[in-house]
């Protein structure tokens, strides 16, 4: 069945674990990698292995830029991974065996995610399911700009694999901040509804009550805390932008 499913990577400077996450998928017949500026050694990483086809394109939002990786693919069905995900072998072993004969259904894959190496538990990272299997006559990404997702429709039947992805989002407080500001740019940009301090505060202060207390993110130590703090920042500067933006 790993021949009738094709794979889709997004890629911009995904050195750090691209070839990890590329060994992982040898055996499917079809990687698509799309890369939107890369200017390390993700292309000549990709470009080793005879099972991807590289395309370069540039950014126009991750949801269409997941539809055109899609919209590239030979297969129907569609295995949506991130260049820091890494496909464990048990999930190999389910998708080598599963049954793709209805289109409607989407499958949801549990990930484990890891900061700096080490597995988090809280700040909800765990459990965290993801809809990532699905057949492009069916369904496909909306076009949001960041937070992309499938659309699913009403007859739609979402179904939970056991296998696992593991990822790898941040090493460093340095990252965690990078994408932060390249995050809260994109919602800023794609939002249209009305914003200001105070609601920036407030969610804010919501975002890391959630995260640190009811996702028991003060039971994971630093990494809770640090966590905790990043989402709550990140939360309160994507209502500053929508902010400002409003006011020009």
């Amino acid at each position: 069945m790993l021949h009738s499913i094709s794979v889709t990577i997004l890629t911009k400077n995904s050195e750090k674990y691209l070839a990890r996450c590329l060994d992982a998928l040898v055996g499917f017949n079809e990687v698509v990698v799309v890369d939107n500026g890369s200017t390390d050694s993700t292309m000549t990483v990709a470009a080793a292995y005879p099972n991807v086809r590289l395309i370069e394109h540039p950014f126009i939002g991750f949801g269409p830029l997941k539809n055109l990786a899609v919209a590239a693919a030979r297969n129907t069905w569609i295995l949506s991974v991130d260049s820091d995900e890494i496909v464990t072998e048990s999930l190999l072993a389910e998708l080598a065996a599963i049954d793709l004969s209805d289109d409607r259904t989407v499958y949801s894959i549990a990930r484990d995610n890891y900061y700096n190496g080490r597995l988090v538990r809280c700040c909800g990272w765990r459990p965290d399911r993801v809809l990532r299997l699905f057949c492009r006559t069916h369904t496909r990404f909306n076009d949001a700009q960041v937070h992309e997702s499938l659309l699913l429709k009403p007859e739609t039947r979402v179904r939970p694999l056991r296998g696992t992805l593991q990822h790898f989002p941040y090493s460093s407080a340095a990252e965690l901040i990078e994408k932060m500001q390249k995050y809260s740019t994109l919602y800023a940009e794609q939002n249209t509804k009305r914003s200001s301090p105070s609601k920036a505060f407030f969610r804010a202060l919501f975002a890391f009550v959630r995260n640190y207390i009811f996702q028991k993110g003060f039971l994971c130590g630093y990494e809770g805390l640090l966590i905790s703090v990043s989402n709550a920042v990140g939360v309160f500067y994507k209502y500053i932008k929508l902010y400002e933006k409003n006011r020009r």
